[in-house]
């Protein structure tokens, strides 16, 4: 089975978050379990110079953007055994950032046609193509409409994975010829509710279609997650299925993390997460207290549940409990936790930066994890933080559904609640706390989340069943 992997980002070259960590580890994780990969990225402009370094140039090409044709270049780099494809163009990816310009539309509708054109100059013809988000989302609509005819691409089938259906890649309708070079009379292929809209595009268009949980995928067939476009896609649930993300064990394993004060595992938990804890705390600047530290890596963004926090922050460390926050973006949220943190010093704080910088410290350091979600299509920083013995406090909603289970029954592996609401939350938080009083049983909790096995094994044996559905067709 050969899957062409096509990514507006990867891990370690460039990422912004789950879809970034998912494109870096998942292809390794398929070739390991049969699959031949190749995976194919837009080359940045501020991708690190060791990677740069590294890359060999192939070739260049053009590529048409609607009535443009505009400069490709080609460059290859072998990483943990595949090949990776950089596609270069510094008009368009030589920025200061990955996304949030005014031309996006043209950005990523030049890098989706970019995907098919280099199949003409590789000696590549994948049997799936596998595109991820709207940045890819043009590629299966492009591939049906003007490459089918083609003897290389006539049985090359496509997969389309939903990372988080907020982002669809809208446009207005003007967009549809000048940019992304499709006819009136093929409108209908891109169109939802009068204008061009990326994602839906590459749903009507793709072979099979998935969501990064099971929850996720039955969550968008209603209209409270399903960001309008929840009748289009119960219209087409045939050909959608929930595959739960996972991360990468070597990456996130205390027993081996230099950015972490102690290495520990499963049997000697507690020496290890008392240095993390210190550590933490003396970065954040909190106390030493016997108090239990509740952590958060975070965007400062409202479907994270924000809001929640807004409400009862104060409370939360009033109840006996400290709070280290690591995020990025959201004036609005950056200005609340720094007037709290005047307020609470000692007991709660605030880091604002890239989240990889201190990510793993807050695992190792916290003693809970809070992800008050609105919604969340997988997480991932609830797996993590589980292999560091951070216990999850959750609230029900896509994959944090699939992965953690109230410890009421004694037997799960955090703390849940349902509604979305500020005083549920608070009391899952107190629920934590009052178990955590009790070292003995807190610690069987903490190993218990430890012992989770939430690696890239089970999804990648999903994914390769997505692709053979796909070609079964031939």
């Amino acid at each position: 089975m050969k899957v062409l992997f096509a990514s507006s980002e990867a891990r370690p070259f460039f990422a912004t978050g789950e879809l970034g960590d998912m494109a870096g580890s998942l292809p390794p994780a398929l070739q390991s379990a049969g699959a031949d990969m190749t995976v194919i990225l837009p080359l940045y402009g501020d991708i690190a110079l060791e990677w740069r370094a590294r890359m060999r140039y192939v070739t260049n090409f053009v590529v048409p953007v609607s009535w443009r044709s505009q400069y490709c270049g080609l460059f290859e780099l072998t990483w943990r055994g595949i090949t990776f494809y950089f596609l270069d163009n510094e008009y368009y990816f030589k920025r200061s950032a990955m996304y949030g310009f005014y031309d996006d539309d043209e950005r990523f509708a030049f890098f989706s046609r970019a995907i098919l054109e280099t199949l003409f100059h590789v000696g590549l013809t994948p049997d799936v193509i596998h595109c991820n988000d709207w940045q890819t989302a043009l590629a299966p609509a492009y591939l049906n409409l003007y490459y089918r005819h083609i003897e290389k691409y006539a049985r090359i089938k496509t997969a389309f994975t939903i990372h988080d259906l907020q982002y669809q890649g809208k446009f207005g309708p003007e967009i549809l010829e000048g940019t992304v070079g499709i006819g009136r009379g093929d409108f209908h292929v891109v169109e939802f509710d009068g204008i061009v809209n990326y994602t839906k595009g590459a749903i009507e268009s793709s072979d099979v279609v998935n969501a990064v949980s099971p929850t996720y995928a039955g969550e968008i067939l209603d209209p409270w997650y399903g960001q309008g476009l929840y009748g289009f896609l119960r219209e087409r649930k045939g050909k959608l299925r929930g595959i739960l993300n996972g991360i990468d064990t070597d990456e996130y394993n205390p027993a081996t993390d230099a950015g972490i004060a102690a290495g520990y595992g499963v049997e000697n938990f507690e020496q290890g997460k008392d240095s993390c804890r210190k550590e933490l705390r003396e970065i954040f600047g909190l106390d030493e207290s016997s108090d239990p530290v509740i952590g958060m890596v975070t965007r400062f963004d409202l479907h994270k549940g924000l809001d929640l926090l807004i409400h009862m922050a104060d409370e939360i460390v009033s109840s006996g409990m400290q709070m280290a926050i690591a995020g990025e973006g959201g004036d609005r949220y950056e200005q609340f936790f720094g007037e709290l943190e005047a307020r609470r010093s000692g007991r709660f704080s605030a880091r604002v930066g890239p989240l990889s910088d201190l990510s793993h410290k807050v695992f190792a350091g916290s003693d809970m994890f809070l992800m008050p979600s609105r919604s969340e299509p997988c997480g991932l920083a609830q797996m993590a933080a589980m292999r560091y013995g951070s216990v999850p406090i959750v609230r029900m909603t896509g994959g944090l559904r699939d992965t953690i289970v109230d410890c009421g029954d004694g037997a799960g592996n955090g703390f849940t609640f349902v509604s979305y609401s500020a005083d549920d939350m608070l009391e899952a938080c107190r629920r934590a706390r009052m178990m955590f009083m009790d070292r003995p049983a807190w610690n069987m909790l903490a190993r218990r989340a430890m012992r989770c096995n939430h690696g890239w094994g089970k999804p990648a044996k999903e994914y390769l069943e997505m692709y053979r559905d796909a070609v079964k067709s031939w």
